[in-house]
């Protein structure tokens, strides 16, 4: 348990959730949860994926009723049953999928269900306009409360979400990963507006993994792992050290398991002088077994672009690629999956998953092949390749029939690489491996790469996080403007270190280019 001070708010909690336990079918996703929430003040919620944040904000909106505890609003104890009792008390929760309704103005949107009256029947659509305008002058919002709100981007969406909170008065508004869809502008727009609504008094829960946000917006942050209430920490308390910690149950320094071999294994891939002619150029270099080689370099080096010539997903003009001293001629992905190549790409929801199949036909999408005979597939043996990859990479679902896309980002990766680890790979491509997934997933996927590189599986990390780099990586080679034009850690006497990374990728040292 985290100690902490209570925070300098000279008023009373606005939010006091105490003991808050809730089971599901025999599991229990909260035990013993407490969370204290002042006006005025913007309280961030965290813990990975399946800790039980979204449980604990459905029981205080009323979508859930709690099994124990209790629930006080300005120190009056409240029995929390239906959503429309949460409205009245003024909380209000904006979730990540928004829910609008793309036909209607955004003056309907924001009076949906409660729509003013002209007498007994008429709507009232002039007043309904003139208060939804106020209510979006105040958030300094730049659309009108006419246009459609499928007119309007994510960022203006959410602050349609967020005038319906103040049209309801609401004194408690929760934010689930508010920035998820949104781009580095739109964010600092929902920042200031997060910090006017701050400003005026009202309490915000804010919801998110990530720290940047973190250190830009909260006043609080309280943890939960693992369904329980680990602790609170103020602002001049937060660091990322003591949140990992928290987070994870271990050190920040513990995160990185890969323990960097001393003598590589036998040369498994080998590219000599791959091009596509435009991203790509020249690019040489060898992989070994048992090795994490990272691939660093700015935004638009061609590392993408690398990955995808090896794995035949773009055409290369030049060039020649190597598995076990075996010339490949891998014109497309199915040659380099029958080879025993794989590739986990950066965009898993339009690239990689299936995202309205099941997690179970997503891990067996590549193995149908291989477990069928005269066109009759093995059910069987399909359930226990789906069993053993839920098992092995700690995937959380209740059922294999679940659809991907109602995963945590966490667990739609690792359903991802049990996809392509079904094919036994002897290299894996790993493009941004832990992209968009929480403090806890970005530790269970780097458990799963040290144990494939200690079975002997050959990868190549692509990150665009130098941390990650420098914590996974055997050896590093860098990118940058199409051409490696460094290499760091392995056989060289340079250290593997962000400042060496940097240093090739920013064109501030130079080598010859192969």
């Amino acid at each position: 348990m985290v100690s902490s001070t209570q925070p300098s708010i000279k008023t009373k909690p606005i939010l006091e959730m105490q003991g808050i336990t809730k089971t599901f079918h025999g599991f229990t996703a909260l035990h013993d949860v407490n969370l204290t929430i002042y006006p005025g003040e913007v309280h961030a919620l965290m813990g990975e994926n399946g800790a039980g944040k979204s449980t604990l904000m459905k029981i205080l909106a009323g979508a859930y009723i709690a099994d124990a505890g209790e629930i006080r609003i300005d120190g009056q104890l409240v029995k929390m049953t239906d959503p429309g009792q949460a409205r009245d008390l003024g909380i209000a929760i904006i979730y990540q999928e928004l829910n609008l309704a793309p036909n209607l103005t955004v003056a309907e949107n924001i009076f949906m269900g409660s729509e003013l009256k002209k007498g007994a029947t008429l709507i009232d659509e002039e007043g309904m306009r003139r208060q939804a305008a106020q209510v979006l002058e105040n958030l300094d919002a730049s659309f009108d409360a006419e246009d459609l709100v499928s007119k309007l981007s994510i960022a203006e969406q959410q602050q349609v979400e967020i005038a319906r909170a103040l049209k309801d008065r609401s004194r408690i508004l929760v934010m689930d990963e508010p920035t998820a869809a949104l781009s580095d502008r739109e964010t600092e727009k929902l920042f200031e507006v997060v910090r006017r609504l701050r400003n005026e008094g009202i309490a915000i829960i804010y919801i998110s993994h990530r720290m940047e946000e973190i250190y830009a917006l909260a006043d609080r942050v309280s943890v939960i792992r693992d369904g329980g209430y680990i602790g609170s920490l103020e602002r001049r308390e937060i660091s990322a050290d003591r949140l990992v910690e928290m987070m994870v149950g271990r050190p920040l320094q513990d995160l990185y398991e890969h323990k960097r071999r001393i003598t590589p294994g036998s040369v498994v891939l080998e590219v000599t002088n791959l091009s596509d002619g435009r991203k790509v150029k020249s690019a040489s270099f060898q992989l070994h077994a048992g090795e994490i080689l990272g691939l660093a370099g700015l935004v638009g080096a061609g590392r993408t672009e690398l990955a995808r010539l090896i794995f035949g997903a773009d055409r290369r003009t030049s060039g020649e690629i190597k598995l076990q001293g075996r010339s490949l001629n891998i014109s497309e992905p199915t040659n380099a999956i029958e080879a025993g190549i794989a590739y986990v790409p950066e965009d898993r929801k339009n690239l990689g998953l299936l995202l309205e199949m099941s997690s179970g036909e997503n891990i067996t999408l590549n193995v149908l092949d291989r477990e069928a005979k005269a066109g009759i597939i093995n059910s069987k043996s399909l359930v226990s390749i789906v069993a053993d990859a839920i098992n092995n990479l700690a995937i959380r679902l209740a059922s294999p029939s679940i659809r991907a896309m109602d995963l945590s980002g966490g667990n739609q990766q690792k359903l991802l690489l049990a996809r392509w680890l079904a094919i036994n790979p002897k290299v894996l491509l790993l493009d941004e491996p832990t992209r968009g997934v929480d403090i806890g997933a970005k530790s269970e996927i780097y458990r799963i790469m040290s144990d494939l590189a200690a079975q002997g599986v050959a990868i190549l990390m692509i990150s665009s996080e130098l941390p990650e780099i420098v914590g996974m990586s055997d050896r590093v080679l860098v990118m940058r403007a199409g051409y490696l034009v460094g290499e760091v850690g392995g056989s060289t006497r340079e250290a593997i270190t962000q400042e060496n990374i940097m240093a090739y990728a920013t064109g501030a040292r130079e080598v010859a280019k192969s």
